[in-house]
Formats: structure tokens, sequence, C-alpha cells
């Protein structure tokens, strides 16, 4: 297994000038994905300014920053879609974008997932570059930046939030500043239910490194308090929202379940997405698209399987796995997965370090064109079913 802290972390400005490479490529990539979805739109008719801010859950999110808590939508069949679902992180930060800019609630949220989407690229980079080196780092963030669904990136969505957090957070653990990996991780989970990865992550690492040093004045690591206060700082963002939401409901700490019962959102082990897919073989056409999904949850199950092999870093791993358990085993929206797994960088880095080795021409032509077809289906995507 990798140390943690292989090496010192660089100055800030070190650090953007090691970077540069990863972020220009990155806003490369989400640039050549936006004018594709403007021109795709354009001839259907359709606006990319909508699509990318005032759709489904960026809807919801823009309705919290207006109007508060407390929107639900009841549906004919029973089901109540409560806006407590959604955790207030973005939110919050439309509303402080909206109230020192011109901005409206939707644009804010546009302007803070676009700040975050490179702040989350530069984490990812330097989080492989920490672990496997400079190459590694911007083929992680290019390669996270073509992903199928990478346009959500581009969104008032809460995933490019997200993703900056955890990374920035994993590289704090991977750098022994504990208190600060405490305060992204809290902040991680106030951004989507998903961040008790990032807090597994942190606790698992903070004791790991306990366990591993002993005693603290002999192996001269980081003082036992400040991985204490990490680890007492990471689960604050969560736990506070989610008890708050049960005093609000009146369900004490069961309340935010109610509320994502109402989406149909739970966690099944998995049972209701491979009843879903066995379902997709009763006719032969949806049957290649059951194919389709049992190779995509192999090969996901596969790459985390080569991030242990690899030796992946603790942190890293426990994070990936939570959140691709989640994804994968929650019986939510299934169209949705993909979207879900998108802050599972971790499972990237094994495709970069094969392509880290390539030359340097190869590897820009793949990317290239990978970045081609991502920008393509983007807009075929949120022109058509989109991300529910």
């Amino acid at each position: 297994m990798t140390d943690l802290g292989t090496r010192p972390a660089p100055t800030r400005t070190g650090a953007l000038r090691r970077a540069a490479p990863a972020l220009t490529g990155y806003a490369a990539v989400r640039a050549l994905g936006l004018v594709v979805l403007a021109v795709w739109s354009a001839a259907r008719g359709a606006s990319p300014h909508t699509l990318l801010t005032a759709r489904w859950d960026s809807l919801w999110y823009t309705r919290v920053a207006a109007l508060g808590y407390g929107y639900e939508v009841r549906l004919p069949n029973g089901d109540v879609h409560s806006s407590l679902a959604f955790f207030p992180l973005l939110p919050w930060l439309e509303q402080l974008g909206a109230a020192v800019t011109p901005l409206s609630y939707a644009d804010a949220g546009l302007l803070v997932s676009t700040l975050a989407s490179l702040a989350a690229a530069w984490g990812i980079f330097a989080v492989a570059d920490h672990v496997y080196g400079r190459r590694v780092g911007v083929c992680a963030a290019l390669l996270w930046a073509v992903l199928p669904v990478g346009v959500v990136q581009s969104m008032a969505y809460s995933e490019s939030l997200f993703t900056a957090l955890a990374a920035w957070a994993l590289y704090a653990v991977l750098t022994d500043r504990w208190v600060t990996a405490g305060v992204l991780a809290s902040l991680a989970g106030l951004t989507r239910p998903v961040g008790a990865a990032v807090v597994a992550a942190v606790w698992a690492a903070a004791i790991a490194s306990y366990i591993r040093d002993g005693r603290e004045r002999r192996t001269g690591g980081p003082p036992f308090p400040r991985r204490a206060l990490g680890m007492l700082l990471a689960p604050l963002g969560a736990a506070g929202y989610v008890l708050w939401v049960g005093h609000r409901t009146g369900r004490g700490p069961l309340g935010y379940l109610d509320v994502q019962a109402g989406w149909r959102n739970g966690f099944d082990g998995g049972y209701a997405f491979a009843r879903f897919i066995a379902n997709t073989f009763a006719s032969f056409p949806s049957a290649l698209a059951g194919i389709g999904l049992i190779i995509g949850v192999a090969a996901i199950v596969w790459l985390y399987v080569v991030c242990v092999r690899q030796g992946q870093p603790l942190p890293l791993l426990v994070y990936a796995g939570v959140v691709t358990a989640l994804a994968l085993c929650a019986s939510s929206y299934f169209g949705s997965k993909p979207r879900l797994l998108l802050p599972a960088f971790p499972l990237l880095l094994p495709l970069a370090r094969g392509l880290a080795r390539v030359r340097p021409p190869r590897s820009a032509a793949v990317l290239g064109g990978v970045a081609v077809a991502s920008a393509l289906y983007g807009a075929f995507w949120l022109n058509g079913s989109g991300p529910p």
C-alpha cells in the first residue's frame, strides 16, 4: 500500500504552475463540449443555457436558493418530491453569488459549477500527481473531463462542487493536513449525501495512520489531537443537515430517509438495479442495453480491483469504494447512475497510469478523439432525456 504523504506538498504558486497543463487541457475539453452543445441545441431550436441551468435538479437548487426549504410536489401516485432532498451548500453559494453580482440564482449556480469544475480538475491532478507523478496527474484530470457524462461538470449541478471538495479533502489527507481534510469533508457532507464517502476516507486514513505510526513522539508523525480534530470535523456537515431535516419533519434521524423515500431513493444493496437489468432481457432491443449495463458494471468493478492491486492509498480506496457502492446499490432512477459515479475519480487512475506510459502524441490523439466523442454524446444526452 502506498504511504500517505510520500513527499511534501509544493507551494501554492508552484502547485498552480505544475497543474497548468492539466487545467488548460481540462478547460479546452469543457469548452469543446459547450461549443458542440450550443451548435446541437441551435439545430434543434433549444437553448443550451436552459439545458445547463434550468432543468432537472438545477431547478430544485435554484428553488431552494430563492424560496428556502419547504417546496414540494405531490405526484398522482402519492409520492412527494420535497426540496429537503437537496443538500444546502450549492443553494447557499447561489444565494451568495446572486447577492454580490448581477447574476440570477441559476446563473450564479452555473458560475459556481464552472469554477468548482476547475477546482475539481486541479484537485484530481494534485492527488494523482502526489501518488504517481505529474504525467499521471495530467492524464487523470483529462480523463475526468472526457467522461461520457462529463457535460454534467458544466451544469448548475452539485457534482463539480462535491468532487472539488472531495478531491482536495483526499489531498489534504495524503499530505497530513488533517484539520483541513476535516473541514473539506464537512463541506462535502453539506453538498451531497455521498459526502459520507469523504468522511469514511478521512476516518479510515486517520485510524490507519495512527495505528501505523504507533507512538507519535518516536515517529515524528502529526500530533494525534490534529487527527482527532479532523475526524471530529469531518461528519459535522452531513450530520448537521440530516438532523435538521429530521427535526423539521418531526421524524428525528429517520426524517431524511423519509424524504428520500418520497423520491423513490434508497439503498437496497443493488436489488432494484439487478432487477432492472434482468427486465431488459424481456425483448431483443432492450437486451442489448442490458448486456451493455452488465459490461459497464463489470468494468467499474474491474477498475476498482485494479486500484486495489496497484496499491492505491487507503483513503482513495475507501472513498472510491463507498461512492461506487452507493451509486450502484441505490434504488434511485437507473439512468442517473453514470452521473452518480462521476465523483469516483480514483477509478480513473489505473487508466491514467496506462495512458501516461504512452508517447505524448499518441496519448494526445486518444484523448482528443475521446473528447470529441464525449462532446457529441453530451450534446445528444442533454437534448434528449438528460440527467434526471
